[in-house]
């Protein structure tokens, strides 16, 4: 439904924007202090007390009060108000009124509060609106007759650019959005510049007071906050820089508006003093148009303000879920999203025994008992339906017994109590009894309020003491400001080396010892960080001495090889295998080392580091070592080892047919002595297929090539040590490492060459099955040197039969597709009974009519005159197919004058007789009788197979 709104008028009230730095707050207060009486709304608790302290200390603590949601000073007679927006009191009439930041009007999760006190706080004699410049269009068009009054920068901002958090200047504040970046950062600065204060949205006031104290002091030269600097808090800073553009506003992760990075922007440079901002850590730096927008403070008006109805209906929970549902007739007021505590109602609201409360007499008043409690913030952030089971039996409380159990509201604040533990743990603690504290403050929710009150502002401000104790000593480190002492007075520094290779100077961590090379701390800087690396070089000489003679003396089982090529003693990096200019098989090394491994102690690592090397390559790659260097090797068969030696132990047999067939059988047997295997497919070694030679050859492959960024380097030979027979082939992985871990790549799969030769048996058999081959039909033969894909070939590859179809394909086989009743004609005869005499069809005791008349309309032979309309018909069945495959052979050249190569697939004899190949029907009656016999084939006599044959004979007679 909606709803028109009526703002109260504008007589009175005035608009003070303007950019950070001008002002406005001072202005503010100066102006409430000339009435008799007002009332300040701060958008933070944070910036509330830090108002009310300057207020107090100057008209005196009687005079003025502090109302927030989690703390009450409020003492008789008070006559001016510091709040946080949302606890100004909406009733009773002061002389003053000032809002703070009013363009929080357009926050997604509390701008309907800030539009509901620009629309109904009034001062009796003057009100005033603080905020930026963008809320200029949108307030005049919201009260008409608003007087405007614009202040500029006291100072200038000028835009840095990046800088490391290393080199940021003094007097510098970093912005980030979590408290894990914060402390991240806090921790980076401890060990350069001495420490740095934290400041969090989420700390207490008594604890940001303290941690600010330091800053301001100069205790400490660097602040690390999250935005919460960007609402008035007042600082000495020079610099802002960002460390993260990015922040979650509750709903979603997203950027920093403009807007909201000149605010935090402009705590820089404060009162006259010009400043500056940038950005630092992985944040990119800003645009062009940003820059000139934040310096020029110049940004789009803002154009919707959050808007919630604030006329409730409290009769019954279902009025009151239905009140929220109104919209402004006002375009510029634009219906707030759920915030927490609507996203609380509704989950109370579905609790069976909270609706039973809001029920019957007692229904308005405990509907809105109910609404005030879901209003209380969910400081914990545990998850809702942890901050709901508070809220649950807080309500359940007031509203049987009229107040907060007094027991169960003492054992829930006593487990705050304990000031042991980490920052995590104390900063758990503190946002626990914040809850406890916000319920306290409650009027008449407990019963002994007062108590009460005290008790959870006591246990508050020590966890706040401790909490700051903790940052204090985490954040800001003593011995580094010592050593920097020390330092400049030239001092002789302390070094030590620990068993994990820290190296500390004086306490301070200044780098580490890898192996024998020392790497500075990356995050150390500056002529202070140089010193104390000079000063720890002292050490590494006789650390890297004793290294090197350890590692002469340690076992092969300390040193191992790397998937990047590096060698790691004892996970260490000592050296980094490169190519040789000879052998892939006998690459060289780099030690990594630095200046101070010389003389003696240099000797004794290079040789130590090459006799591991050859010892770790002859091991794992002996078959291919020792064919390498085997001279009794000669002609045709030294030509086949060296190319087996530079491909790695692995040769497509197609590529060195003509070699194969010209070694002969003690050229062949030399070969299998050294582990060779002369495969169908491939002539290869069949050691090196194992998980550890596969690694090794590829790691010495991509070395050879410089390829040791190649995708899949590391990957593939795992993949190959699970025994995987075949694997899918990923299209980001290196084809050539494929073959190297002992895969060809066939189609969308990569089989294993081995696996391949296994196929290779099972195709053979059944490829020289003849009709008349005495003994069982093997399994998938045909006939006529043709064959069909069996379960065996498929299990051995794991392959389904569209992978086997790019396999066969890859391998030289073509196949031609045939029904499934031409390969297996049983198949078709098993469907029917065909012994079954028709005649006794009618006299099955067992068969109905119907179905009778079924059975034999289906059999071939049945009685034509059978009344077939009584049978249903049948959708005739798809007709099936068989791939049968067979060589496929390159074309010869036809030479006419040969008659023996006439004819040749051409289904019938030519000239002098050719063999004749059937086609499909001669398949499907190959057993027929009436298939005519084959003509037989005329053998020339001065053939070599006539007298092989004539040979044979002459063997039986004897």
């Amino acid at each position: 439904m909606s709803v028109s709104v009526v703002p109260r008028s504008a007589r009175g009230v005035v608009a003070v924007l303007g950019p950070t730095n001008t002002g406005k707050t001072h202005l503010a207060i100066e102006r409430m202090l000339g009435h008799k009486s007002g009332i300040i709304g701060l958008p933070l608790r944070l910036l509330a007390r830090e108002v009310y302290n300057k207020i107090s200390d100057r008209i005196g603590a009687a005079n003025v009060s502090l109302i927030t949601g989690e703390e009450r000073i409020d003492p008789p007679g008070a006559r001016y108000q510091v709040c946080t927006v949302e606890a100004m009191p909406e009733t009773g009439e002061v002389e003053f009124v000032a809002i703070d930041e009013v363009q929080l009007a357009t926050n997604l999760e509390r701008g309907h509060i800030f539009t509901n006190r620009i629309l109904n706080m009034r001062g009796i004699h003057e009100t005033m609106l603080l905020g930026a410049s963008t809320m200029e269009a949108a307030l005049l068009q919201l009260l008409p007759g608003l007087h405007i009054v614009s202040r500029p920068r006291m100072s200038m901002l000028t835009y840095a650019g990046s800088k490391k958090i290393t080199r940021l200047p003094a007097r510098s504040a970093l912005v980030a959005f979590s408290a894990g970046e914060v402390y991240a950062i806090a921790e980076l600065i401890r060990r350069q510049r001495g420490g740095a204060a934290v400041v969090l949205g989420s700390l207490s006031p008594r604890t940001r007071n303290a941690q600010v104290a330091l800053y301001q002091s100069g205790e400490v030269d660097f602040l690390v906050a999250t935005d919460a600097i960007g609402m008035g808090l007042n600082l000495d800073l020079r610099h802002v820089a960002f460390a993260q553009e990015n922040k979650f506003d509750g709903y979603q992760k997203r950027r920093l508006t403009a807007e909201e990075m000149a605010q935090i922007a402009g705590r820089a440079g404060r009162h006259t003093n010009d400043g500056t901002f940038g950005v630092t850590a992985n944040v990119r730096a800003f645009e062009d148009e940003l820059v000139e927008a934040l310096e020029a403070h110049q940004f789009q008006p803002h154009k919707v303000l959050m808007w919630r109805n604030g006329s409730l209906d409290y009769s019954s929970l279902e009025s009151l879920m239905q009140s929220f549902d109104n919209i402004s007739s006002n375009q510029l007021l634009g219906k707030a999203p759920p915030a927490s505590d609507l996203r609380a109602l509704e989950l109370l609201s579905s609790d069976e025994d909270i609706r039973s409360q809001c029920g019957g007499q007692d229904a308005r008043r405990n509907v809105q008992l109910l609404w005030e409690i879901c209003r209380v913030p969910d400081f914990r952030k545990i998850s809702p339906a942890a901050h709901g089971d508070i809220l649950a039996r807080v309500f359940m409380d007031i509203a049987k017994s009229g107040i907060i159990n007094n027991d169960w509201f003492a054992q829930q604040s006593k487990l705050t109590e304990r000031l042991d533990g980490d920052i995590d743990a104390l900063s758990n603690r503190l946002a626990h009894v914040r809850t406890w504290t916000y319920l306290s403050n409650r009027d008449n929710w407990l019963e002994n309020q007062d108590y009460w009150r005290e008790k959870t502002r006591y246990i508050e401000d020590k966890l706040s003491d401790a909490l700051h104790e903790a940052l204090t000593k985490r954040f800001i480190d003593r011995r580094t400001s010592l050593l920097m002492k020390r330092l400049r007075e030239n001092a002789m520094l302390e070094a030590e080396i620990s068993e994990s290779g820290d190296v500390v100077v004086e306490g301070h961590h200044v780098g580490k010892l890898h192996g024998f090379r020392f790497t500075a701390d990356a995050s150390a800087s500056g002529p202070d960080a140089k010193a104390a690396t000079m000063a720890a070089m002292k050490a590494l000489a006789k650390e890297i001495e004793k290294r090197a003679s350890r590692l002469a003396a340690c076992p092969n089982s300390d040193i191992v090889l790397s998937d990047e090529g590096t060698l790691r003693w004892l996970g260490q990096p000592v050296a980094r295998i490169i190519a040789s200019e000879t052998s892939i098989l006998a690459p060289e090394f780099l030690l990594l080392a630095d200046e101070q491994l010389t003389g003696p102690a240099l000797e004794k690592v290079n040789k130590r580091v090459d006799r591991w090397l050859a010892n770790h390559i002859e091991n794992l790659l002996r078959p291919l070592v020792e064919l390498s260097r085997d001279e009794t090797i000669t002609g045709t068969a030294r030509g086949l080892a060296f190319q087996l030696v530079e491909n790695l132990g692995q040769i497509d047999r197609r590529n060195i047919a003509d070699e194969v067939k010209l070694l002969d059988q003690d050229a062949r047997a030399t070969l299998r002595r050294h582990g060779v295997r002369f495969g169908a497919f491939h002539v290869f070694l069949p050691l090196l297929l194992k998980p550890a030679p596969t690694l090794l050859i590829c790691i010495l492959w991509a070395i050879k090539n410089n390829r040791l960024d190649a995708v899949g380097l590391g990957e593939i030979p795992r993949i190959s040590a699970t025994g995987r027979t075949s694997v899918e082939v990923d299209p980001q992985f290196a084809s050539e490492i494929y073959p190297l871990c002992g895969f060809r790549i066939m189609g969308r799969k990569a089989v294993r060459i081995d696996i391949l030769e296994r196929l290779a048996d099972l195709i053979r058999p059944v490829l020289s099955w003849k009709e008349n081959t005495p003994g069982d039909k093997p399994e998938g033969a045909f006939g006529g040197g043709k064959f069909y894909v069996t379960p065996a070939m498929l299990s051995i590859l794991g392959a389904t039969h569209e992978d086997m179809e790019q396999v066969l394909s890859s391998l030289g086989y073509r196949s031609q597709r045939h029904l499934e009743s031409e390969i297996f004609p049983s198949l078709s005869k098993d469907k029917v009974n065909v012994d079954q005499p028709e005649g006794n069809l009618q006299e099955t005791a067992d068969v109905k009519p119907a179905e009778q008349s079924e059975d034999k309309a289906i059999i071939d032979g049945a009685d034509e005159k059978s009344d077939k309309s009584t049978v249903p018909a049948e959708e005739p069945e798809e007709p099936k197919y068989v791939l049968l495959w067979q060589r496929h052979y390159k074309p010869k050249r036809h030479y006419p004058n040969k008659d023996r190569n006439q004819g040749r697939n051409s289904g019938k004899p030519k000239g002098g007789g050719g063999k004749k190949y059937p086609d499909k029907a001669s398949f499907a009656s190959r057993k027929k009788p009436s298939v005519s016999k084959k003509p037989e084939r005329k053998i020339d006599p001065d053939s070599p197979f006539a007298k092989l044959a004539a040979l044979k004979e002459s063997m039986k007679d004897k």
